[in-house]
């Protein structure tokens, strides 16, 4: 396709960006199984890119405008398409070189409503790639998470030790009950099937791994365990490494949401959006929700 034609088409969005693979850490961290259809939101504040499954787990990838070099917004009314989410992670993975900086342009809709990209890097040369999209189905799933009371319930938990403790909670093969107790303040996770497997993180004894707590009065909900995992089994090795926080959050009903940082500025290159203290500054910086419904709701 000649690019006189792709620019004869009236584009919604037209974005540029530096960091390839830090947005395909992101979107890897809500790739939970092989085959996987995204729903992607376009507007004048960003990108979200949402999948979920059977109604009882839904995530979230935002890549809010400030992530991007360029970003030229001009619908009228908020497009969105679905996509194979392992063919966007494939195809934009093919864009990163690792120690190069790598600059590709994001262009939506293309002459067939594809999803259009093109590297930046060379005047010599240039990848071009279009992603075929296709019109949802049904709209995403709507979780409607409301704050369990007047004190919110959660914690907030480094984010390699809460992927170790549910990876050894897969032993037992169950469900995994979440309890928050307010005293002394402490997170439990249990599980009974083949054998018992319990987990404490005591608030007051190491807040070096359970950096912060809420809660006001005794709370216990189960979860499937496959939901749970899926939560960190995909988290990239960026964010194992810094050892960031998860926040964890119980909300009425026992809805969970699961939020972690991943970021998207890489190391080896210098950027504006880093201090001389070497922190990042939340435009660097994607934000990734997980929601997942306990089993009490799946009965329902």
């Amino acid at each position: 396709m000649s690019s006189s034609a792709v620019d004869a088409v009236a584009t919604d969005l037209v974005c540029q960006l530096d960091s390839v693979q830090g947005i395909v850490d992101a979107l890897s961290s809500v790739r939970w199984k092989r085959l996987q259809d995204a729903l992607v939101e376009l507007s004048e504040h960003g990108i979200v890119l949402i999948v979920e499954e059977t109604g009882c787990l839904q995530a979230k990838v935002y890549l809010q405008k400030e992530l991007f070099v360029q970003y030229e917004y001009s619908a009228q009314v908020r497009p969105h398409f679905g996509v194979s989410l392992g063919l966007l992670i494939d195809t934009l993975s093919t864009f990163s070189v690792p120690g190069r900086s790598n600059m590709i342009e994001l262009r939506y809709p293309g002459p067939d409503m594809q999803l259009l990209i093109k590297s930046l890097d060379s005047v010599d040369a240039c990848i071009y790639a279009e992603l075929r999209t296709r019109i949802p189905e049904t709209s995403s799933w709507e979780c409607n998470f409301e704050p369990a009371g007047a004190t919110p319930l959660y914690f907030t938990v480094k984010s390699a030790v809460l992927r170790e403790a549910i990876d050894d909670l897969e032993w037992p093969g169950s469900s995994v009950e979440m309890t928050l107790k307010p005293d002394p303040p402490s997170v439990t996770f249990r599980c009974e099937g083949h054998g018992d497997l319990q987990i404490d993180f005591m608030y007051y004894a190491n807040t070096d791994l359970l950096v912060t707590f809420s809660c006001d009065h005794l709370v216990s909900y189960r979860y499937k365990y496959k939901f749970l995992h899926a939560t960190t089994s995909n988290l990239p090795s960026s964010v194992i490494k810094d050892n960031r926080g998860t926040k964890l959050t119980i909300g009425r009903g026992g809805m969970l949401k699961v939020q972690h940082l991943v970021s998207v500025a890489r190391p080896s290159v210098s950027y504006p959006h880093i201090n001389s203290a070497g922190y990042q500054q939340p435009s660097r910086i994607a934000y990734i929700e997980f929601f997942v419904k306990p089993e009490e709701a799946d009965a329902d």
